[in-house]
């Protein structure tokens, strides 16, 4: 603004913290919803999994700052003593695995009934369809999951819980660790309604399937698949490495999320109420579909997948694109300059590293101060009393 000869903003941020609270968290939801939802409409059929929408899910945590809102809202973990802690969140996310846009989120409490990561999935089963496709871990393997997801017209293609055995010896075989089998309904769990309960159907029919990744370094323990595509033209070899392949994208949400807490910077929101708390992860969210529509626009104009394209450089450009379009006034040289930046971030190729691995540690920061062991307010009443000892 200032190379164009305009005033420049004050640095006061009174004007922007009142108007951002008078936004409707409801009207930032449904935009974020709506700009993830016309994404996946407006995919490439070229994307799309058999020519079918298939979702990815998953959830993680997050954190805000230890205020008495935040708290009462949100508890901090209870292994944790008060005032040692930070309030937390459970956030689950429904994503294309076509396009990595958020097609629907919710997220609640940390711990406490309704509050898990297969409950707040529940809440999202109206933003799917007939014929969609759910690819998910084994945490959400469960019988009652299952049926909820087979009574709307929606396949599943989930890892198998430890918990259940399986004995390909057992049921239709269709080919070498390959078979149709039921799986009888279990004792009503104590969350659930008898009414529920006699609702579901007392057996359902899956498919499963059982492969080894067969390379140095990788887990060599056998995955079983739990799936309801029962038939699949081709044959069967070929079909069991595609479901096999399907469950492997699921390592995409991880990636997917890593995008949200770390360069959208959810781990940790800044707001210290919870109707802001809501605000702020919804415009976050809202920032990371419009990050992705802008990705699956330089996917689709330079002939590649959404997926091959790097999240962190799409957002370099984004950002640095901004101060360049603010001064083009003409909208012929505005369109030519967008399509140049569009077709730049096509370029930002996401390394092919097939057969990598890396062991499942952290290397830990060797931090200079101590952990806090007490609350704030009483470590500063010891240094008033020249006390430095923070055990």
């Amino acid at each position: 603004m200032i190379r164009a000869g305009r005033k420049p903003p004050t640095a006061d941020t009174g004007d922007y913290c009142r108007a951002r609270a008078k936004l409707a968290e409801l009207a930032i939801k449904e935009v974020c919803i709506g700009v993830g939802t016309q994404a996946q409409s407006k995919a490439n059929p070229k994307w799309l999994w058999k020519n079918r929408n298939a979702y990815l899910v998953d959830g993680f945590t997050f954190q805000m700052p230890d205020t008495p809102e935040n708290q009462k809202a949100y508890p901090q973990h209870t292994a944790q003593k008060p005032g040692l802690g930070f309030p937390i969140a459970r956030f689950t996310g429904l994503i294309s695995l076509a396009t990595g846009a958020l097609v629907n989120a919710a997220f609640g409490r940390y711990k406490g009934k309704g509050t898990g990561e297969t409950a707040l999935f529940k809440q999202l089963l109206g933003s799917l369809k007939k014929g969609d496709i759910v690819v998910a871990d084994r945490h959400y393997c469960s019988y009652w999951l299952i049926c909820a997801l087979m009574s709307i017209g929606v396949d599943i293609c989930f890892r198998k819980h430890q918990a259940r055995h399986t004995d390909f010896r057992k049921g239709r075989r269709l080919g070498k660790y390959d078979h149709v089998v039921s799986w009888k309904k279990s004792v009503r769990p104590e969350w659930m309604s008898k009414k529920e309960y006699a609702s579901l159907p007392r057996e359902i029919t899956l498919r499963e399937i059982r492969y080894v990744i067969d390379e140095p370094g990788r887990k060599q323990e056998p995955f079983v698949v739990a799936t309801t595509m029962l038939e699949l033209e081709g044959e069967t070899g070929a079909i069991r490495d595609e479901l096999a392949d399907l469950y492997g994208y699921r390592w995409n949400i991880e990636l997917d999320i890593r995008s949200i807490k770390s360069f959208m910077n959810l781990s940790h929101v800044r707001c210290k109420s919870p109707e802001m708390v809501h605000r702020e992860v919804w415009v976050t969210l809202l920032a990371y579909n419009l990050i992705r529509t802008t990705i699956a626009l330089a996917a689709n104009l330079c002939g590649k997948r959404p997926r091959q394209i790097s999240f962190v450089s799409a957002c370099q450009y984004v950002l640095a694109s901004w101060q360049e379009a603010h001064q083009i006034e003409k909208r012929v040289l505005l369109a030519h300059y967008c399509r140049a930046m569009l077709m730049a971030i096509g370029q930002c190729i996401v390394g092919n590293r097939p057969g990598r691995f890396e062991p499942r540690v952290v290397k830990l920061r060797r931090d200079q101060y101590k952990k806090m062991m007490k609350p704030r307010n009483e470590l500063r009443k010891r240094l008033e009393r020249h006390d430095n000892s923070f055990e």
